[in-house]
């Protein structure tokens, strides 16, 4: 369908351009935590290269087109990194090829970009203690609730077994018709 109107036509262009999407980091020594955050997400195409990331994909709710290729500082081992499409975003894991000290920034040109942002709920400094909770779970386990697998046995699961089944509530409510 060839577009006819002014309208059209300004979907139609809209519709071709790729912007990148909103995204924020932290790392660790050994892990750099890369989320984009764009909701409900279509057909995501995600690559994740020794020292770059590809993401391309069409949602929010104004169905935007996104698409970035992340140039990175260091190199990342891409048969441990791991990722997850989820309602609300796309997180990911990246392992460092070498675990040791934090990258002075994430992409490998220091340049300011507007769509990249310090995930201060995961940012935790170099020189902080690992007893501070920070290292109390550990990799494979992030891993595993990123595919959605839970914990290992869910034992943080409250039991519902001290609940009476007799709710004397219920006994004065008149049946549903």
């Amino acid at each position: 369908m060839v577009p006819s109107t002014i309208i059209e036509i300004e979907q139609y262009m809209e519709a071709l351009v790729y912007i990148p999407p909103p995204v924020t980091w932290a790392q660790r020594k050994n892990v750099i935590f890369l989320t984009f955050c764009v909701e409900d997400i279509s057909q995501p195409d995600i690559k994740i290269e020794t020292n770059k990331v590809y993401f391309k994909g069409t949602g929010g709710a104004e169905k935007k087109n996104y698409e970035n290729t992340l140039e990175l500082y260091g190199e990342v081992d891409t048969e441990k990194s791991k990722y997850c499409v989820r309602d609300r975003n796309v997180e990911m894991i990246l392992v460092k090829k070498e675990e040791g000290p934090y990258w002075p920034h994430l992409l490998k040109q220091k340049v300011k970009q507007h769509w990249l942002k310090v995930d201060f709920s995961k940012w935790k400094d170099e020189d902080d203690s690992d007893d501070e909770g920070g290292n109390s779970q550990d990799l494979e386990e992030m891993m595993r609730q990123m595919g959605g697998l839970g914990g290992a046995g869910d034992g943080d699961r409250p039991s519902l077994d001290d609940l009476d089944d007799d709710d004397s509530d219920d006994d004065d409510l008149p049946g549903l018709e």
